[in-house]
């Protein structure tokens, strides 16, 4: 049985606005923290159930990432929202899980707006899940919509190794990081896709049947349905990338560009595979139609051939009493005979127009 309710955005009719309402699945399970601080020398980590671990790191100087797994908990967020100062609209937007990739500036901080993609049925459909991302001064904030993981492990690595740049360019460069690897994470979604639309195409080519239309059917909504999560992306990479924002520094801006061209490079893929389901199901419509045609051509073959048999047998069954066939010995061999002469002419007749 399913552990987890909806709340549907009907739920927010006539509340004004900043009025926290969760919008979306609430899941059971306490929501849970987790936080990492570091700078060059090194890095400290908790993860906690609360936010009292949370609260002296606002004014320190090195960088603090709080990631908090599970929305449904509206006081938490407040909480939070009230230790960083963040607006009550930003923590409207966090609740409502049916936002649009998106990027906001709100002065002292950036609120962000992805969807983190993953596969879900054994590689066999697509499960999204909103990341919102605040980036501050020395702080990043990170709210995930589930409690079931996400693409950050090797970040979180790099940090406890201080590998790489990660623990010298700041928060901005933590926020890259974070884009990148739900980024990169898409390219695992479509080449998932891609298999499948090969196997699809294979299917339809060979021996479509009525269940191939449905896998096809599903998906065309999943590509849909990426569009709309990655479509958007672009133009909040792009706004980064430009350095619109103070928050955002110039030796960031370089890797955000990378990241900006592997976003373009994905919504071309995306625009691709619409294009070849388009087509696929165009093959699907000529495979069946040239199918019916192979029919109605066996189909009208046999009625040809048997149109002057019909005849021949309707003749001489009308029973006249002055035929003199009826009553010649060989008469009925005769006819059969007659009636095998015709079926090979035509037989002969349709090969030579290269009917049959």
């Amino acid at each position: 049985m399913r552990n987890k309710l909806v709340t549907k955005r009907s739920a927010k009719a006539g509340l004004p606005p900043g009025t926290l309402v969760h919008i979306g699945e609430r899941h059971r399970e306490a929501a849970r923290v987790s936080i990492i601080a570091y700078d060059e020398k090194g890095v400290y980590e908790q993860a906690s159930d609360d936010l009292a671990a949370c609260f002296p790191l606002r004014n320190q100087p090195e960088v603090s990432w709080i990631n908090v797994e599970g929305i449904h908990s509206i006081e938490l967020l407040q909480k939070l929202g009230e230790c960083y100062g963040i607006h009550p609209l930003v923590l409207e937007d966090i609740l409502n899980t049916d936002q649009r990739p998106k990027r906001e500036d709100y002065g002292a901080y950036l609120f962000i707006v992805l969807k983190m993609l993953s596969l879900k049925n054994g590689n066999k459909g697509v499960a999204a899940e909103q990341m919102s991302l605040i980036l501050g001064e020395n702080f990043v904030l990170s709210f995930q919509e589930g409690l079931a993981g996400d693409p950050f492990d090797p970040v979180r690595e790099r940090l406890r190794a201080g590998r790489g740049k990660i623990r010298s360019l700041g928060a901005d460069y933590l926020v890259y990081s974070l884009i990148d690897a739900i980024i990169d994470n898409y390219f695992v979604i479509l080449e998932s896709l891609a298999e499948r639309i090969e196997r699809l195409e294979e299917e339809l080519v060979a021996n479509p049947v009525r269940e191939t239309v449905g896998r096809l059917h599903i998906l065309k909504r999943e590509v849909i349905f990426l569009r709309k999560s990655i479509w958007p992306l672009r133009e909040v990479i792009s706004g980064l990338e430009r350095r619109e924002s103070s928050l955002v520094r110039e030796e960031t801006a370089i890797y955000l560009r990378d990241v900006y061209d592997h976003t373009v490079q994905i919504i071309d893929t995306v625009e691709t595979f619409r294009d070849i389901l388009s087509g696929l199901l165009d093959i699907y419509l000529s495979t069946l139609s040239n199918r019916t045609n192979e029919v109605m051509k066996v189909l009208t073959i046999i009625a040809t051939l048997f149109m002057p048999l019909t005849f021949i047998a309707g003749l001489y069954g009308m029973n006249f009493h002055y035929m003199p066939e009826l009553n010649w010995r060989w008469g009925y061999p005769a006819v059969l005979i007659l009636m095998l002469l015709v079926i090979g002419g035509m037989l002969v007749f349709f090969r030579r127009k290269k009917w049959i």
